[in-house]
């Protein structure tokens, strides 16, 4: 044996053909399991595709950079669900490309934020984040309700989202243009959005009733976030996911 042990320590290459050998075995031990399931995230009951307007939010959340200083993932720390909820489980992420994990958190953490303040609120912190929140070094957003949304294509949007595993049907995409501009509308008819995207929030986000700007699809994204799963019914083996 430390003949053997000699021998390998002695011959450079030999050792560097054994060390890739035990690596790569040790890989794919790991990795071909992976290509015998599906997915590694379990459903869990309430999770659903982004609506097309709080995709566009999305978007523009991405864009201006806001995953730069707000995280959305509530660590399993007693402080962290006290201040911010239910900690996260990697279902609520399922349909995200990319996660908005973050890794800093200059701001709060934005997990759980929907529901949690007005659309008003959520209005007047972008144009003003220090009238909101005295000492918040947050730059203001206000020209997100002067810009007009524009997504070049919605459709091909939710298709793109689609064949990266997103389950949008062909009856959302090819909804997409009218429930883009139906959830900002209090009075259209949205009762087959809603079908398709339960716990929608349809509302003038903005204020402005008479344009669809960047604001309102910002604020719809901003009103989903953590409103979709019922922690209270799940079970220890979900939160596990």
């Amino acid at each position: 044996m430390r003949l053997s042990h000699a021998l390998i320590e002695r011959n450079a290459p030999l050792m560097l053909v054994l060390t890739l050998l035990t690596v790569a075995i040790g890989g794919l031990v790991e990795i071909i399991p992976l290509f015998t399931i599906e997915t590694t995230v379990e459903k869990v009951e309430g999770t659903r595709p982004y609506s097309p307007l709080e995709l566009a939010g999305r978007d523009i959340y991405i864009r201006e950079g806001c995953y730069l200083c707000h995280s959305q993932q509530i660590r399993p720390f007693r402080d962290e669900v006290e201040r911010y909820g239910h900690y996260s489980i990697a279902a609520e992420s399922k349909y995200d490309h990319p996660f908005q994990w973050g890794s800093k958190r200059t701001g709060p953490d934005l997990a759980r934020v929907g529901g949690k303040y007005s659309n008003e609120w959520h209005v007047a912190h972008l144009i003003d984040p220090q009238a909101q929140v005295p000492g918040s070094v947050m730059p203001p957003y206000a020209f997100l309700a002067d810009r007009a949304l524009t997504v070049p294509n919605v459709k091909a949007n939710l298709i793109a989202n689609r064949r990266v595993g997103v389950p949008y049907s062909d009856e959302m995409i090819a909804a997409a243009v009218k429930d883009l501009a139906d959830q900002a509308d209090p009075e259209a008819d949205t009762a087959d959005l809603l079908k398709r995207y339960p716990r929608a929030v349809v509302a003038d986000f903005d204020g402005n009733p008479k344009k669809l700007t960047e604001m309102d699809a910002l604020v719809a994204y901003l009103q989903l976030l953590g409103t979709l799963i019922d922690f209270n019914s799940l079970t220890a083996e979900d939160l596990k996911q």
